[in-house]
C-alpha cells in the first residue's frame, strides 16, 4: 500500500513537469513572435497637405419679405379668397369683409355731397344777387358780406362732404383685403364668420416673398476677428468671402450657392456673436420661409494634417489618437483639432507630425493603449475589398 502511494506521487510529479515544460515553451514562443499573435489593424501614415473643409453654422431661413396681413377696417369675414400655400400676386384679393355698413356710409356720404352741392348753388345765387343790390346802393355792405360768408361756408361744407365721401369709399375698398406683395400665403387661422380688426393680435395671414431667401446665422467674436485680421474692414472682408452653401434639414446641399451680404455692426453681449445674412436665389420655390439648415463656409488651408474622425476618441473633453511606434505598439496621443470639419475628417493643429502612423480601425472597440498590433495599410486594404466586391458583383 505504501509503495502504491509513492508510485502515484511520482507519476503526478512527472505529469506536472511535462505540463510546465510545454507551458514554458509556449510562453517563450509567444515572446519570441509577438507580431505573429498581434491582430492586424489598419493604419495610415499622416502627411501634410491642403484642406478645403467647411465651417458649419446653424441658419434660419426667411423670405425676402415676410409681410403680416391685417385689415384696415373691422368687420366679419364673409369670404376667404385664397388657400394656404397658394402663390399670389400684389393686389390679388385675399379676404372679403362684411360690406353692408361701409356701403351704407358711402351712400350717406354721397347724399351729403349732393346736399352740400345744392346749398353751394343756392349760396352762389344769393351772393350774386346781394352783390347787384349792393352795387345799386340798395343794401348795406354788411348784408352783402354776410352773403359772401355764406357762400364760403357752403364751399367748405361741400369740400368736407367730398372728403367724407372719399373716406367712406376708401373704407369700403378696405373690406377687400388684398395682397401687399407677391408671395406665398401662410397659415390662415381666421375663416368665414370670424371678426377681423386692425388691432387683432394674430394677422389674417403672412405673405412670404421667396423669390430670394435670406439665411440668418451667427459668427462669434473670434470668427469676426479672423475675418479682419489682415487689416481689412469688415465690409471688405464680407466682399471677399467666397460663395457659401446651404445644407438643408435632410442633409442635402441646396444647388444654388449664396453670398454673405451683411454682418451686424453690434455684437450681442448675451451671446457674444453677431448676426449674419446670406442671400440665395430661390427661383424654383424650393426654400420656404421658416425652414432651417446649415451654412457651409469653405476654408482653404495649406500644409495641414488631415485625419479621419473615426481614428479619434475623447476622454474628459480631450481628443486622442493611437500612434503606432517603431515597435508596433499603440501609444495614446493627445491632439488638437480645428473647429471646421466635414463630418468625416479633422484638421490636426497640434499633436501629430508628418510620417507618423495612426490607427484608423477598431478605435474605441478592440484597440487599446500600449497594445502590440500588426499594422496594415488601411487604404490598400479598402482598395482590395472594393475590388473584391466589384468582382463578386460582376460574377
Amino acid at each position: 500500500m505504501k509503495n502504491r502511494k509513492v508510485h502515484s506521487l511520482a507519476a503526478l510529479a512527472a505529469v506536472s513537469a511535462t505540463v510546465f515544460t510545454f507551458t514554458s515553451c509556449g510562453n517563450k514562443a509567444q515572446q519570441q513572435m509577438p507580431g505573429a499573435m498581434a491582430p492586424e489593424i489598419g493604419v495610415i501614415t499622416v502627411e501634410a497637405g491642403n484642406s478645403d473643409l467647411n465651417s458649419s453654422y446653424s441658419a434660419t431661413i426667411k423670405g425676402k419679405t415676410d409681410v403680416d396681413v391685417r385689415p384696415f377696417v373691422s368687420g366679419f369675414i364673409t369670404k376667404v379668397n385664397v388657400d394656404e400655400g397658394q402663390y399670389v400676386t400684389k393686389g390679388q384679393p385675399l379676404f372679403t369683409l362684411d360690406q353692408v355698413q361701409y356701403q351704407a356710409a358711402v351712400d350717406q356720404a354721397n347724399a351729403a355731397v349732393n346736399s352740400a352741392r345744392t346749398a353751394l348753388e343756392t349760396a352762389k345765387l344769393t351772393a350774386a344777387n346781394k352783390q347787384r343790390l349792393f352795387d345799386k346802393n340798395i343794401i348795406s355792405e354788411y348784408e352783402n358780406q354776410l352773403a359772401k360768408n355764406s357762400l364760403a361756408q357752403a364751399e367748405a361744407q361741400l369740400a368736407q362732404a367730398n372728403a367724407a365721401l372719399t373716406t367712406a369709399r376708401k373704407n369700403l375698398s378696405y373690406t377687400v383685403v388684398t395682397a401687399p406683395s407677391n408671395g406665398f400665403v401662410g397659415s390662415i387661422l381666421n375663416r368665414e364668420g370670424s371678426l377681423a380688426s386692425p388691432s387683432m393680435a394674430t394677422p389674417l395671414t403672412t405673405l412670404s416673398d421667396n423669390s430670394d431667401i435670406y439665411a440668418y446665422f451667427s459668427l462669434n467674436e473670434k470668427d469676426i476677428l479672423e475675418l479682419t485680421k489682415d487689416g481689412k474692414t469688415l465690409n471688405q472682408a464680407i466682399a471677399q468671402m467666397p460663395p457659401v452653401q446651404l445644407q438643408l434639414a435632410d442633409g442635402t446641399i441646396y444647388p444654388e450657392t449664396g453670398k454673405v451680404a451683411t454682418v451686424s455692426g453690434v455684437i450681442d453681449k448675451s451671446t457674444g456673436s453677431a448676426n449674419v445674412r446670406a442671400r440665395f436665389k430661390n427661383d424654383n420655390g424650393m426654400l420656404r420661409s421658416g425652414s432651417t439648415g446649415q451654412i457651409l463656409i469653405p476654408n482653404h488651408k495649406e500644409n495641414v494634417i488631415l485625419i479621419p474622425q473615426k481614428s479619434t476618441f475623447e476622454i474628459q473633453d480631450r481628443r486622442f489618437v493611437y500612434v503606432v511606434n517603431d515597435s508596433n505598439m499603440t501609444v495614446s496621443t493627445a491632439v488638437t483639432v480645428a473647429p471646421e470639419n466635414d463630418g468625416k475628417q479633422f484638421i490636426v493643429t497640434s499633436g501629430l507630425n508628418p510620417g507618423q502612423r495612426v490607427v484608423v480601425e477598431g478605435v474605441g472597440t478592440k484597440v487599446r493603449d500600449n497594445m502590440p498590433i500588426n499594422p496594415v495599410d488601411a487604404a490598400a486594404r479598402a482598395a482590395q475589398a472594393a475590388a473584391a466586391q466589384a468582382q463578386q458583383a460582376q460574377q
